[in-house]
């Protein structure tokens, strides 16, 4: 498990100071353990510092409460990923007000190879709900199980999204906006204790005893687009947060995607709007999410229907096969069938998935589908 230094949870602490900042000024301090230990004349004269974040004491401070941290997460068994080690989010590290610190509970895979953020309205109908099981089902289905569900544990959409990745089987990432010593919504607990339980996460940049703030969902909402690949907003109304999340992550030059719904209702006018500023892209399914991000499926096994159903005579035109690929007129003698039952034969092949039609009235047989009848059977 990943730990990091009481210098690091002090300086990441220090209010205002964003990842590149903090990285000019490790560069001409020299370490964290060294900011904190200078002189406040040198930090002063030396290196040009001004205002509280100098004094001695405001460093005394943050080190003291880092140390707690500190023992806290080690106590808990909470994960820290400090923006300049290992195992920090690559895409959320990508982001412009990336958090210098990320706490983790769980074992999820952070940098997994697709990970996809689900947002949407509180107040979720039957058809946003629908939609959200279905695409983390279609996701499953094309990806396997290298796709992580991020979404930020709220009412609605967001723990649909929670509770439709574990259905699958997919890991899933909640985002809170307070530190790891609550849970919010409470009513939430024991699918958080879930989440972490079937190979998910709970993640927060907040230490522990940062309570609920309205400000702190908003600045949560930026770490579900900067963790993610891209965003789908499944539902929304005119007005909330998943649309903030949506533009975030637009920012962040992440592709946003939106469910579409009827111009009346209410809670897809936010989708609605996204998908006519161009801010986000239409789907209807995971599919076409697939597509768009250019991600390559899982290869599907030949279906058992595809050589049972194979006729007598498709079975003679495979068996006609000497090479891998053959003109028509060479099977045609080879099969020793009509040239149109021969075509006929191949459309229906090629329908199956046995033979590709090449330019040249030329077809390639895929050997990898190909099985005897008897041998067929006996595997089924």
């Amino acid at each position: 498990m990943i730990f990091p230094t009481a210098y690091q949870i002090a300086f990441s602490s220090i209010k205002g100071l964003a990842v590149e900042t903090a990285s000019k000024l490790l560069e001409v301090v020299g370490s964290e353990e060294r900011f904190f230990c200078l002189p406040e004349m040198e930090l002063r004269e030396k290196f040009g510092l001004h205002g509280e974040v100098a004094t001695s004491k405001y460093r005394d401070a943050l080190v003291e409460k880092a140390e707690k941290e500190l023992a806290y997460i080690q106590d808990k068994g909470i994960a820290a990923y400090y923006f300049t080690e290992k195992g920090y989010p690559a895409r959320l590290l990508a982001a412009s007000d990336a958090p210098m610190l990320l706490y983790a509970k769980g074992e999820c895979d952070l940098n997994a190879g697709h990970v996809v953020g689900v947002v949407g309205t509180r107040r979720a109908t039957t058809y946003g709900l629908r939609q959200c099981r279905e695409l983390v089902a279609g996701l499953k289905e094309a990806l396997g199980e290298h796709v992580v569900i991020v979404s930020g544990l709220a009412y609605g959409i967001d723990v649909a999204a929670h509770l439709a990745a574990m259905e699958a089987g997919l890991p899933t990432v909640a985002v809170m906006a307070h530190g790891l010593d609550m849970i919010y919504p409470a009513q939430h607990r024991s699918i958080a204790v879930d989440i972490v339980r079937k190979g998910g996460a709970i993640v927060t940049e907040y230490g522990k005893q940062t309570r609920v703030h309205r400000s702190n969902f908003l600045a949560r909402n930026r770490i579900i687009a900067g963790l993610s690949d891209c965003v789908v907003v499944v539902e929304s109304a005119s007005k909330g947060g998943a649309l903030v999340t949506a533009n975030i992550a637009q920012n962040y030059g992440r592709d946003v995607f939106a469910f579409p719904g009827r111009t009346d209702d209410a809670y897809s006018l936010g989708c609605n709007a996204l998908i006519r500023k161009n801010v986000a892209a239409l789907i209807c399914n995971a599919g076409e999410l697939i597509d768009m991000m250019g991600w390559e499926r899982l290869s599907r096994p030949i279906e058992k229907s595809l050589f049972i159903e194979l006729t007598e005579e498709e079975q003679k035109v495979v068996d006609s096969f000497r090479e891998e690929i053959v003109n028509v007129n060479e099977l045609c003698i080879s099969a020793n069938m009509m040239i149109h039952k021969l075509l006929s034969c191949l459309f229906e092949l090629e329908g199956k998935g046995v033979v590709e039609a090449l330019p040249g009235n030329m077809y390639r047989l895929i050997k990898n589908n190909i099985f005897k009848f008897g041998e067929l059977r006996e595997m089924l």
